[in-house]
């Protein structure tokens, strides 16, 4: 119930931010334009919400409160899949102005641009689970 909610609250925070608009996103990342930088205050808002939870309740805790172990990364090292993942995310963000948490915020109100979007997104998450499986064996 707590991650229902939790969804919910960020799906309407980001709707009634505008941050499911892509031509809001485009306006953040044109910097040497039409400059928008209201994307920066909502991100700078969510962690100002975030970081002292996180310090205060996350970090020194070892059981979530419903008896689970957390499981936070560990691994520290840069590779080529997180820079390739990242830009490929980067690009894909820039160019298309859709970000995947925003995307499924708004696809009850979307168009075909925003379904497609999330077509492709689940396509690339199966393909990449699925090659990932083939490495392993």
């Amino acid at each position: 119930m707590i991650a229902l909610l939790s969804g919910v609250l960020f799906g309407l925070g980001l709707a009634l931010s505008g941050m499911v608009l892509p031509q809001k996103v485009q306006g953040f990342l044109d910097v040497s334009g039409q400059w928008d930088p209201s994307l920066m205050l909502v991100m700078a808002g969510a962690l100002l919400v975030y970081v002292p939870g996180y310090f205060y309740w996350v970090k020194p805790r070892q059981w979530a409160w419903n008896g689970e172990h957390f499981h936070l990364p560990t691994k520290t090292r840069l590779d080529g899949r997180l820079v390739f993942g990242s830009a490929l995310f980067g690009i894909g963000w820039g160019l298309g102005g859709i970000c995947p948490g925003p995307a499924l915020t708004a696809l009850p109100v979307g168009g075909v641009m925003l379904w497609s979007f999330v077509l492709a997104m689940v396509s690339g998450i199966k393909v990449v689970c699925w090659w990932e499986l083939r490495q392993q064996r």
